[in-house]
C-alpha cells in the first residue's frame, strides 16, 4: 500500500495536478496568482513606518518597500498593493504564515529572528541610545550623553529612577546590560508603543526612554516641548534594519536585494533619505552603501 505522501504524488502525476501544496508556493507565484503584494507595517515607528492623517501608511521603510513592489509590478500586470497593519511580534508570524509578503519598518536583523523569517540586505543602520529630559538624573547624563561626571555622586542612581523601553524589542536586553549591576535601583518599564514611552518621559513618570537612535530623533521632533529633551550621543548597539520576508525563497530575496542595490546607486535614494532624515542623509547613504551587496 502506498504511503499517504506517495499516494498524493501519484494522484498529482496521474491527473496533471501541481505536486506542491499551496502553502509551499513561492512568494512570486502567490503574488502572480492574486495580483497583490501585501506590505505589512507597524504604525508607530516614525519616520520608518507610520500613519498619515488620512490613515494611509507612510515612512522611509514603506517607500523602500513600494520601490520593491514597483519592480515586482514589471512582471505582474495590474499589480495591487495591499497594506496590512500589524505589531512587531505579530508581524513576524504573519510573514512566516504567508499573510504578509514584506514586513516594512524599523526591524532589526538578527540571528534569532532569522530562525523564523528571512531578511533583505540592510536598508538602514543605527544603534540604541536614549532620550532624556534635561533635568534627568546626572548618572543618566553620564551614561547616555558621555558627560564627564562632576563627582562620584553623579555615577549613582537615585531612588525610584526608571528607564522606559518598548516591549518585545531587541533593545530591552541591551538596556539591562548597559545599566549593569552598578545601578540596581534603576527600574525598567515596558511600553506598548514608542508614543507611550515619550508621554511617560514628558510626564516625569520615567527618567529616560531607550530605543534605536533613529526612532528617538522622530520622537523628539513630536514632543510637546523638544527643547526640554536631550538625545543620547552614545550608541550601545549596532542595529541593521532590514525587510522581513519568508524563509527558503531565494528567488524573491534575490529580487528584493537586487532592487535595493539598484535603488541605492540611483539619484532617487539620497532624495528619499533627505526627505526623512534631513542633513544626516549623506552620512547615512555612505553607511548603507558600505553594507550593501554589489551587483
Amino acid at each position: 500500500m502506498l504511503k499517504p505522501v506517495k499516494w498524493l504524488l501519484f494522484l498529482c502525476l496521474a491527473f496533471g495536478l501541481p505536486a506542491h501544496r499551496p502553502a509551499d508556493a513561492q512568494t512570486l507565484d502567490t503574488i502572480k496568482q492574486s495580483k497583490t503584494i501585501r506590505l505589512g507595517y507597524i504604525a508607530d515607528e516614525k519616520p520608518f513606518s507610520f500613519k498619515t492623517t488620512d490613515g494611509s501608511p507612510a515612512g522611509y521603510a514603506i517607500d523602500v518597500c513600494r520601490r520593491i513592489a514597483d519592480e515586482v509590478g514589471r512582471s505582474v500586470a495590474g499589480l495591487k498593493r495591499g497594506y496590512v497593519e500589524t505589531t512587531l511580534s505579530d508581524g513576524f508570524n504573519a510573514v512566516k504564515d504567508g499573510k504578509i509578503d514584506l514586513l516594512c519598518g524599523a526591524t532589526t536583523i538578527n540571528l534569532a529572528r532569522r530562525e523564523s523569517v528571512d531578511f533583505s540586505q540592510p536598508i538602514f543602520l543605527t544603534g540604541a541610545s536614549a532620550l532624556l529630559r534635561k533635568d534627568s538624573p546626572d548618572y543618566l547624563q553620564v551614561l547616555f550623553l558621555d558627560k564627564r561626571p562632576v563627582s562620584a555622586v553623579d555615577l549613582k542612581s537615585p531612588a525610584r529612577s526608571s528607564i522606559g523601553v518598548r516591549a518585545g524589542t531587541t533593545t530591552g536586553a541591551t538596556l539591562r546590560e548597559a545599566i549593569g549591576p552598578d545601578v540596581p535601583q534603576t527600574r525598567i518599564v515596558d511600553f506598548a508603543t514608542h508614543e507611550d514611552g515619550l508621554k511617560a518621559l514628558e510626564d516625569h513618570k520615567i527618567d529616560a526612554y531607550f530605543a534605536d537612535r533613529s526612532l528617538l530623533i522622530g520622537l523628539a521632533d513630536r514632543a510637546g516641548n523638544p527643547a526640554e529633551l536631550e538625545l543620547g550621543s552614545r550608541l550601545f548597539t549596532h542595529e541593521p534594519y532590514g525587510i522581513a520576508m519568508r524563509r527558503d525563497d531565494s528567488a524573491f530575496r534575490l529580487l528584493v536585494d537586487r532592487t535595493l542595490t539598484g535603488f541605492y546607486m540611483s539619484d532617487d535614494f539620497p532624495k528619499l533619505l533627505k526627505t526623512y532624515f534631513g542633513a544626516e542623509a549623506p552620512a547615512l547613504r555612505s553607511e548603507i552603501m558600505m553594507q550593501s551587496i554589489p551587483e
